[in-house]
């Protein structure tokens, strides 16, 4: 628990104040767009297959706080930085840091309680890693769209 209220504050704190291109529209989205999009994945994965779980293996408040409070600045501060406009072997290089820090973050919230609070049932740290820039590949093209709609307005 303490483990994840640090990470909470941490996060939502680099996040807005480091915050130099999110307007507050896309900030909006960047958070319900992550939640939803968490929610669903681990509705299956966590829910119904047990793959991992955070705290216990049933539907609980705490685990609400990681679905909604600790991803999506996660991914603002991800967004933040990430080079849009540059060549693809950096946008290449830098999802892949964040994949390797994701993953260390991860093993970190593998310690036993009060620290870690995430749980592996038959899920592993390389389906995380295989799996992770896919889901930057989609959160980028979530993000590229929103903006897109913002210079239409």
């Amino acid at each position: 628990m303490i483990g994840l209220i640090l990470a909470i504050i941490l996060f939502n704190f680099i996040a807005f104040k480091t915050n130099r291109r999110h307007t507050q529209n896309s900030i909006l989205h960047i958070w319900l767009f992550t939640i939803a999009f968490q929610l669903i994945f681990d509705t299956m994965i966590e829910f119904k297959y047990h793959g991992y779980w955070y705290f216990d293996k049933e539907v609980d408040w705490l685990g609400l706080l990681a679905h909604t409070l600790l991803i999506p600045p996660v991914n603002m501060i991800f967004l933040n930085w990430y080079p849009l406009q540059g060549r693809l072997r950096s946008r290449i290089l830098y999802t892949l840091i964040w994949v390797a820090a994701i993953m260390g973050y991860e093993l970190l919230t593998l310690l036993p309680e009060p620290w870690g609070y995430f749980h592996y049932g038959w899920w592993n740290l390389w389906y995380a890693a295989i799996l992770d820039p896919f889901l930057f590949y989609i959160l980028i093209k979530f993000y590229r769209w929103i903006r897109s709609l913002e210079e239409r307005i």
